[in-house]
């Protein structure tokens, strides 16, 4: 037993400063990722805690309050149109129970007139324009903005979902938009599709990756692992139960969250992915404090309902420095 220990001692010990050090040093192993972007003002669902989520309209308040990029979900209608709905399902948007995959696009009802935000519980946002919008719409008024697509599966049409993967791609393509458009995606399937359909596209981490992402940081073998992904676009934990309030059961356990913030929340893996050149952005921060939390556990960017608040606070902390 001492002979085994005299051998493995010095080899864990010589692992895991090998670790340590290429953790900070990670340009020893890794060609620094170079991306035509670097975003640290993001408008969630293009700011719709300022006007209504995924409209033209609020795509445009986001772009004038200096936003650098829009984040925004994809759906696919019945006629084969591109539309920007977080929802499938139309209720939560409009009243109408029913889905986007079976209307047409003529057929889209409207907005609400006051819409909840989504992740900031109480707070509402309204708008003059009430229209869900084409993404093609986006790219055309939008040709240097870039723009993170979370591709949303249709589970009761998987051939749709293949579909809208094409469709974003051709719309991506024809626009020349390849390098400032990122696929994303919580579901590998669907990432390894739309990365099978356009590989010309940077592309963030999805769940099951997010995970292993954090396995091989805990055992030390991440500075080892080589990673395509450009982003990682994750919770900040603590705004959950707070300005958002999940649906989830599993997330209401505020034991769950502490823990889950204690183990994601790490400086020194953002600050290894930043190295690599990496953009981690935080979500949903819609207060100053939040803000700042994101940024000082080591995030490159935060994503927010409201750019005028980022902005506001980019600029106070500017004439602060």
């Amino acid at each position: 037993m001492s002979s085994f220990l005299y051998f493995i001692l010095p080899a864990l010990g010589g692992y895991t400063l090998t670790s340590l050090y290429l953790l900070k040093n990670p340009l020893v192993l890794h060609k620094r990722k170079r991306t035509a972007f670097y975003c640290t003002h993001i408008s969630h669902r293009g700011g719709g805690g300022e006007r209504i989520e995924s409209t033209m309209e609020a795509f445009t308040n986001a772009v004038q309050q200096g936003t650098q990029m829009l984040e925004m979900d994809c759906r696919l209608t019945r006629d084969g149109h591109v539309v920007v709905s977080h929802d499938e399902n139309l209720e939560r948007q409009t009243g109408l129970n029913d889905n986007i995959s079976s209307l047409n696009l003529q057929d889209l009802p409207l907005y609400k007139e006051r819409l909840e935000v989504t992740f900031y519980a109480g707070h509402y946002s309204s708008g003059a324009d009430r229209k869900f919008a084409l993404l093609e719409d986006v790219f055309r008024k939008f040709p240097e903005v870039p723009v993170s697509i979370e591709i949303k599966e249709n589970k009761e049409n998987r051939e749709s979902t293949n579909q809208l993967i094409e469709k974003v791609s051709d719309l991506v393509g024809r626009y020349n938009r390849e390098e400032i458009t990122v696929w994303a995606s919580v579901d590998s399937r669907i990432m390894e599709e739309c990365r099978r359909t356009n590989a010309s596209m940077p592309y963030s981490f999805t769940k099951s990756r997010g995970v292993l992402l954090v396995l091989l940081f805990y055992s030390g073998l991440l500075p080892f692992v080589p990673l395509g992904e450009s982003l990682l676009q994750f919770y900040l934990p603590r705004v959950i139960n707070r300005t958002f309030i999940p649906k989830e059961p599993i997330l209401k356990n505020k034991l769950l969250i502490s823990l889950l913030e204690r183990i994601t929340m790490r400086k020194s893996l953002f600050k290894h992915l930043a190295a690599r050149g990496i953009q981690v952005h935080l979500f949903v921060c819609n207060e100053d404090e939040d803000i700042k939390a994101a940024f000082d556990v080591g995030a490159t960017g935060v994503m927010s309902d409201y750019p005028s608040l980022l902005t506001s606070y980019f600029c106070r902390n500017r004439s602060q420095d």
